[in-house]
């Protein structure tokens, strides 16, 4: 589908729309967790001191639960407004890394197509997304960009739900239920089975252990050293899973 063809070449045909349903299959058991983490990030925001409407758009207009996260507590005590963007960056720096992964698959749209791509982009997406295609020896197929698809769109109207129920519906929520620490263990029960191969296992050990060594640094630098350290590591693995399988021909 080359760039010059528009928007139109977008219209799902019959296969497209198959690839599309498989991604929203395999996507859908994840969205109860991340739903749990909307409604959180909801609260937090009203929490925070943001009218009802404020974090509204804030969701719609930010879309990434961690900055969000992240940058509330910054607001609410008035920090420069530098270090709010500088902290919410920090955290969203994986998404750099996302994006370089996916390029082989999205790079003959137009840069809007590409921008509104990466918008929808979700971790979560991103892993079952390279979970099925990672190895694909063909990148940038129709049916990848609507199995992409299936996986980002439901993703996306299931978080701003989400977080609108729990902007204008979280204040009847007990505090004591700590909903936060449910929707961790959520997200916990669908990616872990996700970790299947060698160069996964290294990759969330490593990121698992740099994430919990580096937690008192400031503004959650720890995150994207843990991010940079297992990409890292999971390349590395694959190099020398990749070596030993020539060595054994």
């Amino acid at each position: 589908m080359a760039s010059s063809s528009g928007w139109r070449a977008w219209w799902p045909d019959d296969r497209a729309k198959q690839s599309f349903a498989a991604g929203a299959r395999e996507i859908a058991p994840a969205l109860v967790a991340t739903s749990i983490w909307g409604f959180v990030t909801g609260i937090a925001m009203v929490s925070a001191g943001f009218s009802q409407s404020m974090a509204a758009w804030m969701s719609v207009l930010v879309y990434a639960g961690s900055a969000q996260l992240t940058a509330l507590p910054l607001m609410a005590a008035g920090s420069p407004l530098w270090l709010v963007f500088a902290a919410a960056c920090v955290v969203n720096i994986r998404f750099v890394i996302f994006g370089a992964a996916l390029q082989p698959y999205f790079r003959h749209y137009g840069w809007k197509q590409r921008l509104a791509l990466g918008y929808w982009l979700s971790d979560l997406g991103f892993v079952f997304f390279l979970t099925r295609y990672g190895q694909a020896k063909r990148k940038g197929t129709r049916s990848q960009t609507w199995y992409y698809l299936g996986l980002i769109v439901p993703g996306w109207w299931s978080w701003q739900a989400a977080t609108l129920l729990g902007i204008y519906l979280g204040d009847v929520i007990p505090r004591s239920w700590s909903l936060e620490y449910a929707a961790t263990f959520a997200l916990m029960a669908v990616a872990i089975p996700l970790v299947r191969q060698m160069p996964m296992v290294c990759a969330v050990v490593v990121a698992g252990g740099l994430a919990w060594v580096s937690q008192p640094l400031p503004l959650r630098l720890g995150l994207a050293i843990a991010v940079i350290g297992g990409v890292a590591a999971g390349v590395l693995a694959e190099r020398w899973c990749a070596r030993r399988r020539t060595e054994q021909r």
